[in-house]
């Protein structure tokens, strides 16, 4: 039975057989739609992205420090896009080829980890202030990012070693499970800041501008949420049925594949917006 080629697979690309097991001989092949998105990614991405980039360092220390992880979670969507156009370019330079598999790994795991410690620590602040406010500082976020840097390297060296030797069973499962871990810890968030809204603390009634902020961190966590489910839910699901079936469906794939080019600007949308909201209640000042 013929096995479906890792790299098409993983990116999109025009699949291509072996008769014994999973290849990486395949040539990178990909259609108008996939190079549009790859353009869109790297133009927009970069932009919006560099331009939060700014945004947070322009500001003060403490600025800094409230918004480093969604300085890191750009710096991530940074390097999604500029692989973007790293993928773009392997039918014209070929020996780009393992640096874009190395990046894949970034997507994986990198980005969802920011988004889930995002949700975490906004979930500290809403249901366990006392805590929130011990490793508030700008060490302890330091530490944390330092950490999920160093995982996400250990997982860009997984997938890229996926793709060189390993079956995709290994990179379907491996995508898997992460994706269940970040979701459930998201939604745990998600439930718990729902449930603080719903049962205010004794004396805390009346006090509109605490409520107002457990609010703002419901609907960050949830749109954080919703932005996950679309980008790695589609992606998920079609790489189980190529498993299950050994057949690639194209019209699938391109599902996939555009949900998870796109489900980043979500968050993108949401920071901006709030951004644009304090410039706007200065400007008014």
């Amino acid at each position: 039975m013929d096995m479906v080629d890792t790299k098409n697979i993983l990116v999109n690309f025009t699949t291509t057989y072996s008769s014994t097991n999973l290849t990486t001989s395949a040539v990178w092949q990909f259609g108008t739609l996939e190079a549009c998105m790859f353009i869109f990614s790297f133009i927009s991405g970069l932009s919006t992205h560099s331009y939060i980039i700014w945004l947070i360092i322009k500001g003060t220390r403490s600025k800094i420090a409230s918004e480093f992880f969604n300085l890191n979670l750009s710096v991530c969507e940074i390097i999604l896009s500029v692989n973007s156009l790293f993928t773009l370019s392997i039918k014209w330079f070929p020996n780009l080829t393992t640096l874009v598999q190395l990046l894949f790994g970034n997507g994986i795991t990198g980005r969802p980890l920011f988004q889930c410690l995002m949700c975490v620590e906004r979930y500290l602040a809403v249901v366990h202030p006392v805590t929130f406010l011990k490793f508030k500082p700008l060490r302890y976020r330091v530490i944390c990012s330092t950490t999920i840097w160093i995982v996400n390297f250990g997982s860009c060296l997984f997938c890229m070693f996926t793709f060189l030797s390993l079956t995709i069973y290994i990179y379907v499962w491996f995508y898997l499970l992460q994706f269940i871990l970040f979701f459930s810890i998201q939604l745990f968030c998600l439930l718990a800041v729902l449930r603080a809204l719903k049962q205010p603390r004794p004396g805390e009634r009346g006090r509109e501008e605490e409520n107002n902020m457990k609010r703002r961190a419901f609907y960050i966590i949830l749109i954080t949420t919703v932005s996950m489910i679309i980008t790695y839910v589609p992606h998920t699901i079609t790489g189980v049925l190529v498993v299950v079936t050994q057949q690639s469906i194209q019209v699938l794939w391109s599902i996939s594949f555009i949900c998870y080019m796109l489900g980043s600007f979500i968050q993108t949308v949401l920071y901006l917006q709030h951004q644009t909201r304090k410039l706007s209640c200065l400007c008014s000042l």
